[in-house]
């Protein structure tokens, strides 16, 4: 842990992101071995997930930038509020702009599968912007000196993002393959919907470096955003086929993300 810990903040921030990359490689990798994943295995992964990000959210991203606030004397829930709502609401913008642009999403089976796979991979890769910017944001914080924000809290935040990754290459590469694309083209493009998490960890990571002013507002949009995958996303897909299965991941991955970073952090 130690050499992690000397690492410079934007190459800590790279690694993590890369590696909830990879796992979304691994949910991809599926599609060679798999058609179709349990749902009951899946609804536990995405329960779990949900638990640890709002968990996160809480303990790692929003409580640090309201402590930052205070310290920098602003008023301190004006910019934790306002970033959270941001962060909530371009999510939310973000999912309307798909929705909009796959309104005619019954007629694909007539279109061609080059189509259908842009369309899959555009869903995911805006879905994951978000998810790469808290990361930035949780280690840039790390270095800015900003009260509440450690080590462990973003090395968990990450963790918890790669872990509901994990479902979401599946998600891509599983219906490309049913669709009949091949073995490999299914998983590179189930693969290639998460290489934007690194991309906007760097640039969280930048932002957070060099305007330590706007940190709680960034911090605090990375939670806004988090929690609402979290309850747009993840809750509703993981309650679909068991909600007792679901609840039960909620709780633990909520319980094991607050001990370690009360414990650890």
């Amino acid at each position: 842990m130690n050499w992690f810990e000397n690492l410079a903040p934007v190459v800590q921030a790279l690694i993590a992101a890369t590696f909830t990359w990879g796992i979304t490689a691994l949910g991809a990798l599926i599609v060679c071995f798999f058609k179709k994943v349990n749902k009951k295995i899946l609804n536990i992964i995405l329960g779990f997930s949900a638990g640890v990000m709002i968990a996160a959210s809480f303990w790692s991203l929003l409580t640090p930038s309201i402590d930052l606030s205070s310290d920098l004397e602003y008023i301190v829930w004006l910019l934790p509020a306002t970033g959270f709502i941001t962060g909530g609401l371009f999510v939310l913008l973000a999912d309307k702009f798909l929705d909009k642009v796959l309104k005619n999403r019954q007629n694909l089976q007539n279109t061609n599968s080059l189509k259908r796979s842009v369309l899959l991979l555009s869903a995911m890769t805006i879905h994951n912007i978000p998810e790469g910017m808290a990361i930035g944001v949780a280690f840039g914080g790390i270095s800015s000196g900003s009260a509440g924000t450690t080590l462990i809290g973003a090395i968990m935040l990450a963790i918890g993002i790669g872990i509901q990754n994990f479902p979401e290459g599946a998600a891509v590469s599983i219906p490309l393959r049913n669709e009949g694309f091949s073995r490999f083209k299914s998983f590179m493009f189930g693969q290639a919907s998460a290489l934007v998490e690194p991309i906007s960890a760097v640039i969280g990571v930048i932002l957070v470096l060099t305007i330590k002013s706007i940190l709680p507002f960034l911090l605090a949009f990375a939670a806004g955003a988090m929690i609402t995958v979290a309850a747009r996303e993840l809750l509703p897909e993981s309650i679909k086929e068991n909600k007792n299965l679901s609840t039960l991941g909620l709780i633990l991955g909520f319980t094991i993300m607050m001990i370690l970073d009360v414990a650890l952090g």
